[in-house]
């Protein structure tokens, strides 16, 4: 919904790449140090001390972690703001008068809303240690809400640089509005908070110790998604807005089928107590679960992305400023993320496996390699390629999407291979992937079928008169072809009537 009204406002013009970049720039906080850091150094050690019954010590720890962590954010944020104009400069080389001058004010406006997601981001935190998932993910509606009222209430929203305003200004309220929704159930988990400085204690250390590799990590990560909008920049108008946009419906299966099952499977794991061989069964049981539930949402998500993108993308995002040649544009880029979908999203699942055994550092090797080759890729499938082909540069966005899939296979082989010499073999076996790929393909033939029926039916109604019986035959045929994870949806859908 929020990303439909800056379409109908923004489209994809040049304030929507504006915009997307700086939100991008001030995100790298966020990323760096909220959700997948803290989850990765914070939740293990706090987990753990809670499953030996040591929850003075676990209080110690997440007060201590909260004290640091609004230190150095704020101190990012400070720096952030004064440093807008060279951060911009060196992040999107390509843009130039208004667009620049729009995206520094926009970055600077951005800034202490990201630095409230962080706070946010150990609030989930202590909120996933204590196996409470609702509110920590349901949080981030209020901030979508804010948005979407901010840009709709503006005076000026039907200029395109006001509504991208206006946009940052409802996205720092709504940042805001997710971390105090939070603060009540955390302080009844926590008892009392006490921010303090404390880097000496044994739990503490610990954190520390984890944080600096993951942080590297993420760090590296995101110098990749920072490469995509450098290389973008030099494509013209459009290209950093159409990857903002499809990443948002990349980043959803990704959401609810990757982060989730990791997010639910972090804490089990970094609970699992006895031997190294018990630990072992126990993680390994753990990760098959996931990996085969993984597997069973996100096949049909990617073959859905590639084959009816540009049909889910009109009936999201195709009103105002959004046209039908933006929604092909962005279903191009789309289909190229859906090279590495089923990757990225079981890859989140091995490396929270690493996070339980408190080895922080072999995920950093592997994304650093991933980061390479993201980058090699990237930039021939983006700048010199197009031209090859006889394309118009815009379309190098595409590539660049492609690209990141490929070595989201290789990040996700290394992770797997690591395992097997740790725990043992762990993955999903050849056959149910097929059955996977064989149903999806036929939910593909049916949803096309039905989509030359109707070509002529408003965006949206067409969306479902063609998204419903693709999905209707993928959970048929993966029920008829005995895969377990199909009778357990089904069995789910009977009980919740």
């Amino acid at each position: 919904m929020r990303q439909r009204v800056l379409a109908h406002y923004l489209g994809l013009s040049w304030a929507s790449d504006a915009f997307l970049a700086a939100f991008r720039i001030p995100n790298l906080l966020q990323n760096l140090l909220g959700e997948g850091v803290l989850s990765a150094s914070f939740i293990p050690v706090y987990a753990r001390l809670r499953a030996e019954g040591r929850d003075d010590a676990a209080e110690r720890v997440a007060n201590a972690v909260f004290g640091l962590l609004a230190l150095v954010t704020a101190l990012i944020v400070l720096a952030g703001m004064l440093l807008a104009a060279p951060l911009t400069d060196l992040i999107t080389g390509g843009f130039e008068g208004e667009k620049r001058a729009l995206t520094i004010r926009l970055v600077r406006l951005l800034f202490p809303g990201a630095g409230l997601l962080v706070l946010s981001a150990w609030c989930l935190g202590v909120l996933n240690s204590h196996r409470k998932f609702f509110l920590s993910y349901a949080a981030p509606v209020v901030w979508n809400l804010a948005i979407i009222l901010t840009v709709i209430l503006a005076p000026g929203r039907q200029i395109e640089s006001e509504a991208a305003v206006a946009a940052a200004i409802g996205s720092v309220i709504g940042s805001a509005l997710q971390f105090v929704v939070q603060v009540p159930t955390v302080l009844g988990l926590l008892h009392r908070l006490r921010p303090r400085l404390d880097t000496a204690s044994e739990g503490v250390h610990t954190v520390l110790r984890n944080f600096t590799p993951v942080f590297v990590s993420r760090g590296v990560v995101q110098i990749s998604a920072f490469v995509d909008t450098i290389l973008a920049s030099f494509l013209g108008d459009g290209p950093v807005a159409a990857l903002g946009t499809a990443q948002v419906l990349y980043t959803l299966p990704v959401s609810l089928f990757g982060m989730s099952v990791s997010a639910a499977e972090l804490p089990a794991m970094s609970s699992a107590t006895g031997s190294d061989a018990e630990i072992a069964h126990a993680l390994r049981g753990r990760l098959d679960a996931g990996l085969r539930r993984i597997a069973y949402l996100v096949v049909p998500s990617a073959a859905a992305f590639f084959a009816f993108g540009g049909i889910i993308a009109a009936a999201l995002f195709q009103t105002g400023r959004f046209s039908a040649a933006d929604s092909q544009y962005v279903w191009a880029i789309l289909a190229g993320s859906a090279v590495g979908l089923l990757a990225a999203t079981m890859g989140r699942l091995y490396s929270s496996a690493y996070y339980a055994l408190r080895d922080t550092r072999t995920p950093l090797r592997f994304a650093v390699l991933r980061v390479v080759l993201t980058t090699i890729l990237g930039y021939i499938c983006s700048i010199p390629l197009p031209p090859l082909l006889g394309l118009e540069p815009r379309w190098g966005a595409a590539g660049l999407t492609a690209s990141a899939g490929v070595a989201a296979w290789v990040e996700f082989a290394l992770l797997q291979r690591g395992l097997y010499h740790r725990i043992g073999a762990t993955g999903i076996p050849l056959g149910l992937l097929a059955r996977l790929w064989g149903a999806a393909a036929g939910g593909i033939a049916v949803g096309l079928g039905v989509s030359l029926a109707v070509a002529n039916l408003h965006p949206v109604f067409r969306a479902i008169v063609v998204l419903l019986p693709f999905g209707v035959v993928y959970l048929g045929l993966t029920q008829v072809l005995g895969v377990a994870e199909a009778r357990a949806l089904l069995q789910r859908l009977r009980r919740s009537r």
